[in-house]
């Protein structure tokens, strides 16, 4: 196929600058149909052209998709896509180690109910990652807000077989994803108050001992706001266990409205001239994340806000609400997006809950909209 320059471009393709925000133009350009040019991609950096992990990423949707049309130019400063038919099914992927496994799930989430059949997706590579969210982070995040829009429950399942990190991440996830005729509108205001703490801190390729350190830090921040604090140690070896070796620790905190709020450290790939991290200084770093999360508030976590908004503007053709913390800069970015894409703007109003006599934490944000009514026609019809 020739290529075509920028002044051969039809008016109907969606045309954006630059690399930001490169996965959810792609989404959004898949479950809208819409066509979509992205043009001076680093084109003035040292190595120019789309990264490694855009172009893994790229290959994925190529997987799970019928009829894409997907064209880079010589020096990668360039794309063209023009979206097919969702498809899903048994997929494999190996992903790019420039980011987690956690980078590639957050696309999958947004399509996975809007294939032609179900997902079954084998990811391979980084499943903790310090740009990414972790497994464990879009478990406790993400997936409550899926099934708040999806009758889901049980049916979707993510796993980890084996967890490993950089510089040589080999781990495998495993995410089966069910598939949805429409989504539901929602109504979610209510954050409620944490009634309890969780989370994992895990090891690879080093002592047991270093997760009881991280352990024993991060209980004695939060111990000091609530008793019910648990944080279970997963120590990988052998198979189970990549060859690098590293550390973290997750914490998922719950609310009495099932509201779930997630954070996250671990060290950093051993490298020449680098300090080691300290355990304890990672326990202390989650804590303190997790405080700040909780200080926050709404009824979904920053990581997950992005998510919940997008599903809300493809709900039915009725209202949605829902109440979040400060907005982070890439659900800003997502807002923007979806007037491009499917011509929907979001009512933005503070929020003050005024039944209680203090206010607590920062301000809370309402969104609301009409959704558009997005249906799954690629769903097979028995």
């Amino acid at each position: 196929m020739r290529y075509l320059e920028m002044s051969e471009i039809p008016s109907h393709i969606i045309q954006y600058e630059g690399s930001n925000y490169f996965r959810i133009r792609l989404v959004l350009s898949l479950l809208s149909g819409k066509s979509i040019t992205i043009s001076q991609i680093r084109h003035n950096d040292i190595n120019p052209g789309l990264s490694e992990a855009e172009v893994n990423v790229v290959r994925l949707l190529d997987k799970i998709t019928n009829g894409s049309h997907i064209h880079v130019n010589e020096t990668g400063t360039e794309l063209n896509f023009r979206p097919g038919l969702l498809v899903g099914g048994k997929v494999h992927h190996v992903c790019s180690n420039q980011r987690g496994i956690g980078y590639y799930l957050e696309v999958l989430l947004c399509l996975g109910p809007f294939c032609k059949v179900p997902l079954d997706v084998v990811l391979r590579g980084a499943t903790n990652h310090k740009l990414d969210p972790s497994i464990e982070a879009v478990r406790s995040a993400s997936l409550p807000v899926i099934k708040k829009f999806f009758n889901f429950d049980n049916d979707i399942e993510l796993k980890v077989v084996k967890r490993a990190l950089n510089p040589n991440a080999d781990g495998e996830v495993i995410f089966k994803c069910p598939i949805s005729r429409k989504l539901k509108p929602v109504q979610i205001t209510k954050q409620g108050k944490v009634k309890r703490i969780r989370g994992i801190a895990f090891t690879t390729k080093v002592s047991p001992a270093i997760g009881h350190r991280m352990v024993f830090e991060a209980k004695r921040i939060l111990m000091k706001c609530i008793p019910d604090v648990y944080i279970n140690t997963d120590h990988s070896k052998g198979v189970k266990s990549g060859t690098s070796p590293g550390f973290g620790i997750i914490l998922v905190a719950e609310t009495t409205e099932g509201v779930f709020f997630t954070a996250e450290a671990m060290s950093s790939p051993a490298s020449p001239g680098s300090l080691p991290a300290i355990p304890e200084d990672l326990g202390r770093e989650a804590s303190l994340r997790l405080l700040e999360e909780i200080h926050n508030g709404g009824c979904v976590s920053s990581c997950s806000q992005s998510l919940a908004i997008l599903l809300m503007s493809l709900g039915e053709k009725d209202v949605s609400k829902f109440v979040t913390g400060p907005l982070t800069p890439y659900s800003i970015a997502t807002l923007r997006h979806l007037v491009k894409f499917f011509a929907l703007t979001f009512q933005i109003e503070p929020i003050r809950d005024e039944d209680e006599d203090l206010d607590l934490g920062a301000s809370k944000v309402g969104l609301t909209c009409v959704g558009v009514g997005l249906r799954n026609l690629n769903k097979r019809v028995l």
